[in-house]
């Protein structure tokens, strides 16, 4: 599950937004950091300028000031009386080092009740003869336990904009790098999913142009683009394949046809010409073209069966089959070439069962097994047609002793055009599977090379309905 692109592409975008916050995050909190050590020196440095000065001043015997306190703070002080006639004077008098006055408590600036109860009022205004506007707050003065005043302390707020536009630039800063990452990130998983795709792609294009011969790279992991490769290319190398099966086939039917139409052709010829003149000649002319003639009607009939079982439109009998003479009219078909080529030939009956099938059918199968048992067995080899029943289904089995086949071509050999020598049309294997298949039944084989094959059909005791 955790290969699969159904959880990968998901987890993939989930990661590249977290990496990005993370990042975008970290680089946010170092700038901040830096941000804020910035404004702290800044106000230390104004702070420790101010309190230097005061200090000297104070050690001089002078007076402090309403802007030496401002200096040392870098607020804005302002004071706001509880009554408009209320004065308060500081050491120096002077009219412009007073601080300077706000409306009295009454007014909607402040109000006087929180102040009376000892709390802060925070209030935004424009001091007179002033066009900005300050933020402040105000705190109660009070003396023995009465309140007389308030100490507003103030900065404009032009100020504190100027403070956030370095913040809103490093967290800008911060998302650039927060997104590059996540680009980057995105691009890398981007190309890397892609990249088998647009093989793929590729791939298709050679494929549709009739060039089966495709170079894919070797697909990693175990996600659905991997398998997807191994697919196709699996489709590939079956497509390329079978092309050269088709031209062998090709090559292999007008061979196989050329042979008997030639005979046919001289045989006929002759006679025509009156060359053959002998009755016994002649009957053995006729024989000859009976024979080729039958052959070939074998030929195009396995070619006209191969073409129906691939387009289903096969039909199956329902019929009482009797198993042991079925076997034994095939056995019996192959009895002279045995004895010509002195095979040991065996029949071997453990069982004569009695099935609802298609007889006809049953008897291609076996013939087509036992011919390419002949095919392949050596001059004074072994084969053996054995019938038995168990578990509900009637087994019939070809065995030889011929060069056996090897377990990545046990597969091939049922193929139509597939021979393993090359030679012949390759159609006998792959009819008898499809026939098998057709009557609800299948052929299994057993091999092994230097010791023999065993072909094995399976047939039930009941034929399918017909498709």
């Amino acid at each position: 599950m955790f290969r699969s692109l159904r959880f990968r592409l998901p987890a993939i975008f989930l990661v590249g937004v977290a990496l990005s916050v993370v990042v975008a995050s970290l680089i946010a909190v170092r700038l901040f950091q830096e941000h804020v050590e910035a404004q702290t020196l800044e106000e230390l440095t104004r702070e420790a300028q101010g309190l230097a000065q005061l200090y000297s001043r104070r050690a001089g015997g002078i007076p402090l000031s309403r802007g030496d306190i401002e200096l040392a703070t870098g607020d804005r002080l302002f004071f706001a009386p509880i009554a408009p006639d209320l004065e308060i004077f500081f050491e120096d008098e002077a009219q412009e080092e007073q601080i300077g006055e706000l409306p009295t408590l009454g007014s909607d600036l402040i109000d006087r009740a929180i102040l009376q109860e000892g709390g802060l009022v925070t209030l935004e205004f424009e001091p007179p003869g002033e066009d900005r506007r300050f933020l402040a707050v105000a705190h109660p003065i009070d003396i023995g336990g009465s309140v007389f005043g308030a100490l507003v302390v103030a900065k404009p707020k032009t100020e504190i904009r100027a403070r956030w536009f370095p913040l809103f630039q490093r967290l800008a800063l911060a998302f650039l790098g927060g997104i590059v990452v996540a680009g980057a990130l995105g691009l890398y998983f981007s190309r890397r999913i892609t990249r088998p795709i647009l093989a793929l792609s590729r791939a298709a294009d050679e494929v549709a142009e009739g060039r089966y011969q495709v170079d894919l790279p070797p697909a990693r992991g175990g996600d659905e683009v991997a398998h997807l490769s191994e697919r196709f290319s699996d489709m590939a190398d079956r497509l390329r394949e079978t092309e050269e099966l088709e031209r062998s086939f090709l090559m292999s039917v007008s061979h196989e046809l050329r042979t008997p139409l030639t005979a046919i052709r001289g045989h006929v010829d002759a006679l025509r010409e009156g060359v053959v003149e002998d009755a016994d000649a002649r009957a053995d002319s006729l024989d000859v073209i009976a024979a080729e003639t039958t052959r070939l009607e074998r030929l195009v009939g396995d070619v006209l069966d191969l073409a129906k079982l691939d387009a289903h439109r096969f039909t199956v009998l329902r019929e009482e089959v009797d198993l042991r003479r079925l076997v034994d009219r095939a056995y019996a078909a192959f009895d002279t070439e045995a004895r010509r080529r002195a095979i040991d030939y065996e029949q071997i009956v453990r069982a004569e069962p009695v099935i609802t099938s298609d007889g006809d059918r049953v008897l291609q199968i076996i013939s087509n097994l036992l011919s390419n048992a002949f095919r392949w067995t050596p001059d004074g080899g072994r084969i053996a047609v054995e019938l038995g029943a168990s578990n509900g289904a009637v087994r019939i089995a070809v065995e030889d002793n011929g060069p056996g086949i090897a377990p990545q071509q046990q597969e091939r050999i049922f193929r139509a055009f597939w021979s393993l020598d090359g030679r012949g049309t390759g159609l006998g294997l792959a009819i008898a599977r499809e026939l098998a298949g057709a009557l609800g039944g299948r052929i299994e084989l057993e091999s092994a090379l230097g010791k023999g094959s065993r072909f094995e059909l399976v047939l039930p005791t009941l034929a399918p309905r017909p498709r």
